[in-house]
C-alpha cells in the first residue's frame, strides 16, 4: 500500500464554508446492527467544516433518491467484510442515483481491497484514520478540484495521523432504539449505544483483518469526546454501551480513564468490550475494575482450542490460557463470550469434536452463538497468513466475489460439515443456543462416523448477556443483506 501518512499531528484546519453548501452523503452498509460511530464521527467533522451532510444506514434504511440527489461526494464505510460485499452489490444503484458524485470508500476494508474497488471505478479509497483524508477530499471537490482523469488520488491511501475528533453527530441516523439491543439472561432488554475509544491494534495476529492496514499501530479517541458521545446516547435512551474497539485493552490506561469518567457520570450504565485473552491475563488486576464500572461481558477472539492452530494465527495464547481467562472472568462476575474461527485448513473432524467437547466441559454452550461454530477462515488481500511458509500453496486465486482467497480442505468431509453447521445455524435461528449446539453436536459426530454421547443432564452453563446481533468478524452475507439497500 502506497501513500501512507504517519504524522502525529491533528487534522487540518477546516476549510471556510461556501455560500452554497457542498453535499456529502455518508453510507453505512452494515456494522453488526449498531448505530455507526464511523458515520457519526465524520459527519460531525464535515458539518463543522460547513458541508451539507446526509447519512444513510442500510441496517435500517433503503437507498432513497432524495438522500443522494445533489450529492457531490458519496462516501461509503467499509468496516467489515460483510459491509464490503453489500457495498459492491449496491454500487451500481448508487451510481445510477448519483451519476455525477465522486465515490469514495473508507474504512478498514477499503485499503485492503484497493485493486478490486479501483477496478469497479471507485475514485478514492481511505484506510486507517480516514477522517483527515475525507475532509481534504470534500474540500477540494467543493472547490472544483475534481481530478477524475485516472491519476493517483491526492489523499493518502492509509493515514495514521491523529484525528482531532469532535462529538460525533448522530442526528442524521435512525433512532438508537431501532438498532441492536442487549438481551439479558432473564429476558429483559436494554437499548444499546455504540462507541469507540481506540482504532487499530498493537498486535499482529496473522488472520486478523486489522493487521494488514494498521500493522501493529493503534490510535485513541480523546476521553472527553468518548464521554460526550456516550452522554448523547444515554440521552437517546441507551442503558448499555458496547465498545467497538478491536481491543479495549490496547491502551489499558486510556480504557480505565474512559470507564472512570463514564461510571462517575452514569453509575447505572452497563457495558461490554472486546479484549484479547493475552490482555485479560496480563491485566488481571483490571477485571474487578471492569466489573465495578458495569462490565457485563467481554468478547474475546479465542479462535481455536488447538495450540498448533493458535500458533499459526500467532494469537499469543494457548488452550490453557483460554481456560484460565475464563476462570478469572467468572471469578470477577464477568461473562466471557468466546469467538472462534472453527473451520481452517488445519481443522480435522476430531479437532472439531474436541472444540465441542471443550465447550461442554467448560459449560459454554449458552455462551457461544451457533454462527461461531460455523465460521470458515477468510484469507483477505494482505493477510499475514500469507507470510506462513507454504500457506499460499493451499489457496486458489483471489475471488473478487468472496473478497478473499478460496481454499478447499484436504478432507472433503470437513468442508461438508462446515456447510451443514452453517445451514443448521440458519435453520434454527429461533431455537435456544443449547438446542442448536445439540444439533451441531449430532452433525459433527455423524460426520466422524461416531454415535454422539447424550447431552441429557449436562449443564450447558448459564445464559449470558448478549447483543441481539451475534458478533462475528468475517462471514458470508445473507441474500437479504445483499438486497438490504
Amino acid at each position: 500500500m502506497a501513500l501512507v501518512n504517519i504524522s502525529h499531528g491533528s487534522a487540518p484546519d477546516a476549510p471556510a464554508s461556501p455560500a452554497v453548501a457542498f453535499k456529502v452523503a455518508l453510507i453505512n452498509p452494515y456494522e453488526l446492527g449498531r448505530q455507526s460511530f464511523n458515520l457519526a464521527a465524520p459527519a460531525a467533522l464535515l458539518k463543522a467544516a460547513g458541508f451539507d451532510v446526509v447519512c444513510l444506514d442500510f441496517t435500517l434504511q433503503k437507498l432513497d433518491p432524495d438522500v443522494l440527489r445533489g450529492a457531490g461526494l458519496v462516501a461509503i464505510h467499509l468496516g467489515m467484510h460483510t459491509a464490503t460485499r453489500i457495498a459492491v452489490a449496491a454500487l451500481p444503484k448508487i451510481r445510477a442515483l448519483a451519476p455525477s458524485a465522486h465515490v469514495c470508500m473508507y474504512g478498514l476494508y477499503a485499503a485492503m481491497n484497493e485493486a478490486l474497488l479501483r477496478g469497479l471505478g471507485v475514485q478514492t479509497l481511505l484506510g486507517g484514520e480516514f477522517e483527515t483524508g475525507l475532509l481534504a477530499l470534500a474540500g477540494r471537490l467543493r472547490d472544483g478540484d475534481v481530478d477524475d482523469g485516472g491519476g493517483a488520488q491526492r489523499e493518502p491511501l492509509v493515514d495514521f495521523s491523529r484525528v482531532a475528533f469532535v462529538t460525533p453527530d448522530r442526528t442524521g441516523l435512525p433512532k438508537l432504539a431501532q438498532y441492536a439491543h442487549l438481551i439479558l439472561p432473564d429476558g429483559g432488554t436494554k437499548i444499546t449505544g455504540f462507541t469507540e475509544t481506540t482504532r487499530g491494534c498493537k498486535h499482529l495476529c496473522r488472520h486478523c483483518p486489522v493487521v494488514p492496514v494498521y500493522e501493529g499501530k493503534f490510535r485513541t479517541v480523546d476521553k472527553d469526546v468518548v464521554l460526550a458521545d456516550i452522554t448523547q446516547q444515554v440521552a437517546a435512551g441507551a442503558a448499555h454501551i458496547s465498545f467497538g474497539d478491536p481491543d479495549f485493552f490496547n491502551g489499558p490506561t486510556h480504557a480505565r480513564k474512559v470507564l472512570e469518567a463514564m461510571h462517575a457520570r452514569f453509575p447505572q450504565l452497563t457495558f461490554d468490550a472486546t479484549i484479547k485473552i493475552q490482555h485479560l491475563l496480563n491485566h488481571t488486576e483490571l477485571l474487578p475494575v471492569l466489573r465495578e464500572f458495569g462490565c457485563l461481558f467481554v468478547t474475546s477472539a479465542v479462535e481455536s482450542v488447538d495450540d498448533e492452530v493458535l500458533g499459526f494465527f500467532d494469537k499469543h495464547h494457548t488452550r490453557a490460557d483460554f481456560e484460565r481467562a475464563l476462570t478469572l472472568c467468572r471469578a470477577s462476575g464477568i461473562a466471557l463470550a468466546p469467538t472462534f474461527v472453527s473451520f481452517t485448513p488445519w481443522t480435522t473432524l476430531d479437532g472439531y469434536l474436541d472444540l465441542l467437547r471443550e465447550l461442554v466441559r467448560l459449560k459454554l454452550q449458552e455462551a457461544v452463538p451457533a454462527v461461531q461454530l460455523s465460521i470458515r477462515l477468510l484469507v483477505p488481500q494482505g493477510s499475514y497468513l500469507l507470510h506462513l511458509p507454504g500457506f499460499a500453496d493451499r489457496l486458489e486465486p483471489f475471488d473478487s466475489e468472496l473478497l478473499g482467497y478460496p481454499w478447499r480442505h484436504a478432507d472433503p468431509a470437513v468442508d461438508a460439515l462446515q456447510k451443514q453447521v452453517q445451514a443448521a445455524a440458519m435453520r434454527m435461528e429461533s431455537a435456544t443456543r443449547t438446542e442448536v449446539f445439540g444439533e451441531i453436536w449430532r452433525l459433527a459426530h455423524a460426520a466422524a462416523g461416531r454415535k454422539e454421547p447424550s447431552l441429557d443432564g449436562v449443564d450447558p452453563g448459564p445464559p449470558i448477556p448478549r447483543l441481539s446481533e451475534p458478533w462475528y468478524c468475517c462471514s458470508e452475507p445473507t441474500e437479504q443483506q445483499l438486497q438490504s439497500f
